[in-house]
C-alpha cells in the first residue's frame, strides 16, 4: 500500500468513435449508441473482419495549424485532443500545471508513421524518408507533444503495457501525486491501431469479431478493435480544493498484478489479486462497490476468466454488482481503451447511470453475473471499479468514489 496525499480526478477529456469530446461520448453511451461500423479506408476483400470503431471523417486541420501537422501522429493527435479538453475541464492555468506531470499509454504508438515509412521504403523503393519520422513515430511522441502544448515542465514520460497502458499511466500519474512529487498531473491513453499491417496482424490472431462485439454473451465471436484517446486530469485534493475546483470524484485505489503465466491466456487469479489489491489500497472492502466497468472484450477467453476473477475478489457481493463493458460501444481502443472507461465509470458516478453491455444476447456459459443487458440502469454509485487486463497477464484496476 502506497501512503501519501488523497487524489482526486478534476478534469475530462476524450475522442472516440462515439464523440469527439467528452459530453459526446456519455451521451452516446447512455443512448446505447454503437460506434462501431463498416472499415472505411480498406479494401474489404484484403480482410476477414470488416468492423471496427473507427473516429471516422477526422481532420487534423480543424484542429492543429498546417505546419505542426507533419509532427503529429495520428495516435498523437488524439492524445492532444483529448489532453485539451481534459486541461480545460479542469480550470487549471498553465502557471498551475506546468510543474505537474503528464504520463500517457500506448500500446501500439505511432504505427501510422511506422507503415509510411515501410511502403515508401519497401514498396515505393524510395531511398529517402522525412526528417521528422523518428519524432513523429516514437513511443513518447504524444506525452512530449502533450507536455509541449500545456507547458508542463515536470515528469513526462510514455508506458506500454498493451490493453492495460492506460490504467497503467494513470496509476503512475496518482503515485507521483500521492508521494509529493506534484501536485497535478495529466494521464490517459491514446492508440490508433487502424493501419493495413496492424490489422493484418490482429487478424492472424484470430479474435477479431465479423460483425460486432458482444461481450459476455454466448454468440460473442471476438473484439472489435477502435481507436481513440481519453485523459484525465489529477490533482493531489489539498490543490483542488484550495483552488475551488470541481471534482469528479477520488481515485481511492489501486492495484497491479502480472499473471506470469501465458502470453495471450488470461489467469483469473491475476485479475482478482489486481481487484483485491486496488480494494486494499483504496480502504474498501467488496461490499461498498456498486459498479464494473470491465475488460469485456468480447472474447471467449476474457469474459468467463474475468468473471470467474470478479467472483474471486468480491466473494457474494459479485452476483449484486452492476457490471457492463462499453467496449460493446466503442471497441476495443487498445492502449486507450483503459481511459475511456475510466472515464465512463467515472461519470456514473457522477449521474447515477451505469452504461449498458450492448448487443447481449443470452448469457455464455460460466458467465452467470449482472452484466447490464442492452439499456443502462439508474442507480446511486459511491464506489467503482475499472478493470483494465492485457496481453502479458498485465493487469491494472483503479478504484474510485464519489467524495
Amino acid at each position: 500500500m502506497i501512503l501519501g496525499k488523497k487524489v482526486v480526478v478534476t478534469g475530462l477529456g476524450s475522442i472516440s468513435s462515439l464523440g469527439r469530446d467528452t459530453h459526446g461520448f456519455w451521451r452516446s453511451l447512455i443512448a446505447g449508441k454503437s460506434g462501431i461500423s463498416r472499415l472505411r479506408g480498406f479494401s474489404p476483400q484484403d480482410f476477414k473482419t470488416s468492423v471496427g470503431a473507427q473516429i471516422h471523417d477526422f481532420n487534423p486541420e480543424e484542429y492543429f495549424p498546417a505546419v505542426e501537422i507533419p509532427l503529429l501522429d495520428r495516435y498523437t493527435q488524439f492524445a492532444l485532443v483529448a489532453a485539451r479538453e481534459a486541461l480545460e475541464d479542469s480550470g487549471l492555468g498553465q502557471a498551475e500545471i506546468r510543474d505537474g506531470a503528464v504520463v500517457i499509454g500506448t500500446g501500439c504508438g505511432g504505427k501510422e508513421t511506422d507503415e509510411r515509412s515501410y511502403q515508401a521504403l519497401y514498396k515505393e523503393k524510395k531511398r529517402r524518408l522525412h526528417p521528422l519520422t523518428i519524432p513523429r513515430g516514437m513511443p513518447s511522441s504524444a506525452a512530449s507533444q502533450v507536455s509541449m502544448v500545456c507547458g508542463v515542465t515536470g515528469p513526462v514520460f510514455a508506458l506500454s503495457s498493451a490493453c492495460a497502458s492506460a490504467n497503467h499511466a494513470v496509476i503512475q500519474a496518482a503515485i507521483l501525486i500521492r508521494s509529493g512529487l506534484v501536485e497535478v498531473a495529466v494521464a490517459g491513453g491514446t492508440d490508433a491501431p487502424f493501419t493495413y499491417g496492424l490489422l493484418k496482424a490482429w487478424e492472424a490472431l484470430r479474435v477479431l469479431s465479423q460483425d460486432t462485439c458482444r461481450p459476455f454473451s454466448s454468440d460473442r465471436s471476438g473484439l472489435v478493435l477502435g481507436e481513440g484517446a481519453g485523459m484525465v486530469v489529477l490533482e493531489s485534493e489539498i490543490h483542488a480544493r484550495r483552488r475551488s475546483a470541481h471534482v469528479y470524484c477520488e481515485l481511492a485505489g489501486f492495484g497491479m498484478t502480472a499473471d506470469a503465466g501465458h502470453i495471450t491466456d488470461p489467469s483469473a487469479d491475476g485479475a482478482a489479486r489486481a481487484m483485491s489489491v486496488a480494494l486494499t489500497d483504496a480502504h474498501m472492502n467488496p461490499g461498498e462497490i456498486d459498479y464494473i466497468n470491465a475488460h469485456g472484450t468480447g472474447t471467449l477467453a476474457n469474459d468467463v476468466t474475468e468473471t470467474r476473477a470478479i467472483r474471486l475478489a468480491l466473494g457474494n457481493r459479485a452476483g449484486a454488482v452492476a457490471i457492463s463493458s462499453t467496449k460493446s460501444m466503442h471497441g476495443h481502443a487498445l492502449g486507450a481503451s483503459g481511459a475511456l472507461e475510466l472515464i465512463a465509470t467515472i461519470l456514473a458516478i457522477q449521474h447515477g447511470i451505469v452504461p449498458a453491455t450492448m448487443n447481449f444476447t443470452a448469457p455464455g456459459a460460466g458467465c452467470d453475473l449482472d452484466y447490464t443487458p442492452n439499456l443502462p440502469r439508474t442507480m446511486k454509485v459511491q464506489a467503482a471499479l475499472s478493470n483494465s487486463f492485457a496481453f502479458g497477464g498485465l493487469n491494472a484496476v483503479v478504484a474510485v468514489r464519489s467524495c
